[in-house]
């Protein structure tokens, strides 16, 4: 089943690709010549740890190439603009109760963040917001109770 992901997190997880494939996989593999010349392997710590960054390095690899396969990638900006919630968007949320607001971009699961305001398609806030439109109040139920919103704005970027 394809997982959705926006066109910023596909580019990410293939600049992470490159840079594994590339870069890192030279820096591992000098590092095991290195540890290799200092002798007995079986006692080795530079050696066995290199092998295993090694190891963790390849499985990574393999696990970004897997969703980029299983990825149906959005381009939010193709898609008509409307004020209603849909995957990609970026959405305003207003507490009245606090008299405040915050602004959260609805992504895939690699690229959920909620430093930098992109929580997950499958997070309790986006699965409430997911089809209403602004003006609509929303009621997010999570693991701290209850609380109550508006959707004050829809962005499309």
């Amino acid at each position: 089943m394809p997982t959705p992901m926006t066109l910023n997190g596909a580019k990410a997880l293939r600049e992470e690709v490159a840079y594994r494939k590339g870069a890192l996989r030279q820096e591992i593999t000098q590092a095991i010549a290195e540890a290799r010349a200092h002798g007995d392997l079986k006692e080795n710590a530079e050696y066995h740890a290199a092998r295993e960054q090694q190891g963790f390095n390849e499985g990574r690899i393999q696990e970004i190439e897997g969703r980029l396969a299983d990825a149906q990638i959005i381009d939010i900006t193709t898609i008509t603009v409307s004020d209603k919630v849909i995957f990609g968007v970026t959405v305003t949320l207003y507490d009245g109760e606090a008299d405040d607001s915050i602004s959260y971009q609805i992504v895939g699961e690699d690229e959920a963040d909620l430093k930098q305001g992109k929580i997950s398609v499958m997070s309790p806030i986006a699965r409430a917001l997911i089809g209403k439109s602004v003006g609509d109040a929303v009621v997010v139920v999570s693991p701290s109770g209850e609380k109550e919103y508006e959707i004050s704005d829809v962005e499309h970027k």
